[in-house]
């Protein structure tokens, strides 16, 4: 009986360990502080939204940093967004992929429908569904992220919350193995002035027969209490290319804001 519990406390031991390296690794080189370096060169409207698409050119910056490109953004016949990480054959570059609102949004759900395997992304992709306020690294943010942070033993789905205010090392994260079910998938958070509260679905779908991973800020944490821009992207974890050199699509069929 003591080792089986010397053996537990191993396992808990360990799993905490994996989340902390796993948030420690996601600002380590990701460039938190790079994602007030964006630039923008068109619009596209999904959703009913306009978004500015996120285009360098030649260069690169966070997160990652990394190569950024209009031609890997588009809305197809159909009205979803498509987000590829593709390989430019004539330079070898990896370029990614990210819109961001130009509407800010407060208090209310936030909800993705999307088509993909984001539970099946290569260890060195992230994909991200956010709140961002620009110019304020480390404070008001709202994430839902996909991703190992280039470890393969690492959980692939985070959720995970910037404080309005003091030390960044305060946010509070909460990381999971996802595995879908099928390519339709659902994600949602909803905003107070008090708490963000997640919760995930198989399916496009809102149904709690399918719900999985719900998880609510603790009480007394700083939330963001600001209207801010929505983001979504695809990149590329300190900008190494994939281990498995392929690139990756992800389609987003809708996203919907409901104000509380």
């Amino acid at each position: 009986m003591k080792n089986m519990y010397f053996i537990a406390i191993i396992a808990m031991l360990s799993l905490s360990c994996k989340k902390d390296q796993a948030v420690s690794a996601r600002n380590e080189n990701n460039g938190v502080t790079d994602k007030k370096a964006i630039a923008a060169v068109s619009t596209i409207v999904f959703s009913g939204i306009t978004w500015n698409v996120k285009d360098l050119g030649n260069s690169t910056v966070g997160p990652g940093p990394n190569y950024w490109s209009g031609s890997s953004v588009w809305v197809d016949a159909q009205g979803f967004l498509h987000l590829k990480l593709r390989k430019d054959p004539a330079t070898g570059r990896w370029n990614c992929a990210e819109v961001y609102s130009q509407q800010k949004f407060g208090y209310g759900s936030y909800v993705w429908e999307i088509e993909g395997r984001p539970d099946q992304l290569d260890p060195n992709l992230v994909f991200g569904l956010f709140n961002y306020k620009d110019g304020d690294d480390g404070h008001h943010e709202v994430d839902i992220e996909f991703a190992r942070w280039g470890n393969s033993q690492w959980p692939n789905f985070n959720y995970t919350v910037y404080p309005a205010y003091g030390d960044p090392e305060t946010r509070d994260s909460k990381t999971y193995e996802l595995a879908l079910n099928g390519t339709y998938s659902t994600y949602k958070f909803t905003r107070t002035n008090q708490t963000v509260a997640y919760k995930s679905y198989h399916g496009h779908t809102q149904s709690e027969a399918n719900s999985f991973y719900a998880y609510q800020t603790p009480a007394g944490f700083p939330v963001s209490t600001e209207a801010l821009p929505v983001h979504m992207n695809l990149w590329l974890f300190r900008g190494n290319a994939p281990s498995n050199s392929q690139e990756v699509e992800m389609i987003i069929h809708s996203f919907k804001y409901t104000p509380q």
